[in-house]
């Protein structure tokens, strides 16, 4: 069924897959879980969600899917393509789902990323529209497979039966927990694991071992471009911080000013002051700045006008 629905993929004239509001649910059904084929045009990873009067879809990312590549030199061309974009880290853990898909023709994939701070594996990428879990869904290290494998730095490959693993974790809000087999390769970047890609088959599925040097291949690769797009992430993360303290800094500034101001011109103390300048902003439904800013210009122009008149 897969070589044929391929085979109708590949003779399709180029264009992406979308589908919209028309759509009936039956095809949203088949849909949801089909597999990626390959293809030499792009093809949307689609994100389902519900409403009253029926379903949509929302792209959440295009894949451009070429031909399976077979050998560790084609992957390492595919590789370095992607490396040498500017893909944002979403992007490029699209580029993950799709290469891992074309290696091993699995029914999901999902991609872990370790979280730092916590120390915890969270989910952020999936072939299997995931998208009340993605970001949120997480695991400590060592717990379930997929923990043990970032921390082990080990791949670990179930042909069947995966769930009956011990050290296998299920997680309800995964369809993908109820596949039969499951291979699980690490990212590593430096040495060092910085997530874990999952591969998931509906249907009991001997890995190759070439099926999981590719993989194997394709972790240690990406895990590179991964830790890259995390580190650009982290960097614009940190510079929107600095900027929010700036402004912040620059606000009450300004407010300290007109704070004085009005202590000079009305005789009140600096609560009352503050608290006539909030009560203002509540009521005009203006930020604080704003009035700091309009009360700072009205009284440069009122000594400016005095000073004048004195003349």
């Amino acid at each position: 069924m897969r070589s044929k629905f391929s085979e109708r993929i590949r003779n399709h004239k180029s264009r992406p897959k979308t589908l919209d509001e028309s759509s009936n649910a039956n095809a949203i059904k088949r849909l949801r879980y089909m597999t990626i084929a390959y293809s030499i045009e792009p093809i949307r990873i689609i994100d389902w969600k519900d409403r009253s009067a029926g379903h949509y879809a929302v792209c959440m990312a295009t894949v451009h899917v070429l031909e399976p590549p077979r050998t560790q030199l084609a992957l390492l061309h595919r590789i370095s393509n992607i490396v040498s974009s500017e893909l944002m880290l979403d992007e490029m853990l699209g580029e993950i789902v799709g290469l891992t898909v074309q290696v091993t023709e699995c029914d999901a994939c999902l991609v872990y990323l370790l979280e730092r701070e916590s120390g915890e594996i969270v989910l952020r990428a999936s072939q299997v529209p995931h998208a009340a879990d993605l970001g949120n869904l997480r695991m400590k290290m060592g717990e379930g497979v997929t923990g043990w494998v970032a921390e082990h730095k080990s791949v670990v490959a179930l042909p069947s039966n995966a769930c009956s693993d011990k050290r296998f974790k299920l997680f309800q809000a995964l369809i993908e927990d109820t596949y039969e087999a499951f291979l699980s390769v690490p990212l590593v970047s430096g040495g060092d694991v910085i997530g874990v890609i999952n591969v998931h088959h509906r249907e009991t599925h001997e890995h190759t071992p070439d099926e999981i040097s590719l993989l194997a291949f394709v972790g240690e690769q990406m895990g590179g471009a991964i830790a890259k797009s995390l580190l650009a992430e982290e960097n614009a993360r940190l510079m929107e911080e600095t900027q929010e303290m700036k402004r912040q800094l620059e606000t009450r500034k300004l407010v300290e000013r007109a704070k004085g101001l009005m202590q000079h011109r009305y005789s009140l103390t600096e609560e009352e002051a503050y608290l006539r300048l909030r009560n203002e902003s509540r009521r005009l439904r203006r930020p604080m700045k704003e009035l700091a800013e309009a009360i700072i210009l009205a009284e440069d122009l009122s000594r400016k006008s005095e000073a004048e008149t004195g003349q």
